[in-house]
């Protein structure tokens, strides 16, 4: 069986090299005589594979020394709980609700004190990002918060909201290590790895140190306060080791590529041949206004539920899987990660281009 072209939102497509990688060091890691699924989060060569990941995410993102980055546990919906739980301090956050995710975030949020919803795009099926030039932030805000990159819906912020001083904080689940970021403009900044990254069941936080206290709300578990996994090194429990480990070959592949300036380049010459043919295309059309358009994922309808189903389906028979859009939005979503590569995008094209033929 040959490898597909797997679009998938997440659990999503990993460069074939690491997993090749991966694949020859399952038996023995470093000469260690076993796999890393196997040793200890405490041994020597661990520390080694999660101290090497750190450096090399920190080298990547060019994250400032008064910055902590954990390897967390719990997925990105743990932190729509941890977040309040610890920068909560006057039980008021603002919202901006662009897509399913960020309004989770708000709804667990209202948990722990009083989450204002300042700006959302619910209004037109979150098919942009509203404009968040002046909001209405509240005075005694904690933090703002956003969803920076919409899986569901294909949008993705090109200008960070002005916050009026506020501390923002943003899920880069589906856009994280795609493009280069200023780290400095957020509070903290998290992202579950499986769309763009490594495997489901880690969640990377960087998080500006002064938010790290012990003055959270009361009644949070150890587990779910930061100070606990900075004060540890992410180590205060057994961590998600192989995760970690995949991760950080992944890190070192980006760096091979040429850093996330050069991810960022290849990223828009891949959406933009699919985004280029929906726009010329007379039966596919995207979801999303072009000036919300995500790089990372892409949603598209034929406007026939039937016709939708039919697409996916004979897609799938071409070796181009996992295309069918989310349960809520319906039609197709092509996610096209860094590891995607374009010869994915060209062939899915041309894939659409035949279908179109055929059922115009």
């Amino acid at each position: 069986m040959s490898r597909v072209y797997n679009f998938s939102a997440g659990p999503a497509v990993l460069p074939e090299e690491v997993l090749k990688e991966a694949a020859e060091e399952m038996l023995d890691y470093n000469g260690s005589g076993m796999s890393v699924m196997e040793m200890s989060h405490r041994s020597k060569v661990f520390d080694e594979i999660i101290q090497t990941a750190e450096a090399d995410l920190r080298d990547l993102l060019k994250i400032p020394d008064n910055y902590k980055v954990l390897f967390l546990q719990g997925g990105a919906s743990q932190q729509f709980a941890m977040i309040p739980m610890n920068l909560m301090k006057n039980r008021v956050a603002d919202y901006i609700v662009t897509g399913q995710w960020a309004k989770k975030a708000w709804q667990e949020a209202q948990k722990y004190g009083t989450a204002n919803k300042i700006a959302s795009s619910e209004d037109k099926t979150f098919s942009y990002i509203p404009d968040c030039s002046d909001l209405p932030i509240s005075p005694d805000a904690d933090y703002v918060y956003i969803c920076e990159n919409n899986t569901i819906y294909g949008t993705k912020y090109k200008t960070l909201p002005n916050t009026k001083g506020k501390i923002l904080v943003s899920d880069v689940s589906s856009c994280f290590l795609s493009e280069p970021m200023d780290i400095e403009k957020y509070g903290i900044v998290y992202g579950g790895v499986q769309k763009n990254v490594g495997p489901a069941g880690l969640v990377i936080a960087i998080i500006r140190e002064d938010l790290i206290t012990e003055d959270v709300l009361p009644g949070t578990p150890t587990m779910l306060t930061y100070k606990t996994h900075a004060d540890a090194n992410s180590l205060y429990n057994t961590p998600n080791c192989y995760g970690i480990y995949i991760c950080g070959k992944v890190f070192k592949w980006l760096k091979k590529q040429g850093g996330l300036e050069a991810m960022k380049e290849r990223n828009e010459k891949k959406a933009k041949v699919l985004y280029d043919y929906l726009d010329s295309s007379k039966l596919f059309k995207g979801t999303v206004e072009p000036a919300s358009r995500s790089l990372m994922n892409v949603p598209f309808v034929t406007g026939d539920k039937e016709l939708d189903a039919k697409f996916v389906k004979e897609a799938e028979a071409a070796g181009l899987v996992n295309l069918k859009g989310h349960r809520t939005v319906g039609g197709m979503r092509a996610s096209i990660y860094n590891a995607m590569p374009i010869e994915g995008v060209e062939a899915l094209v041309e894939f659409m281009k035949k279908f179109e033929k055929e059922n115009a």
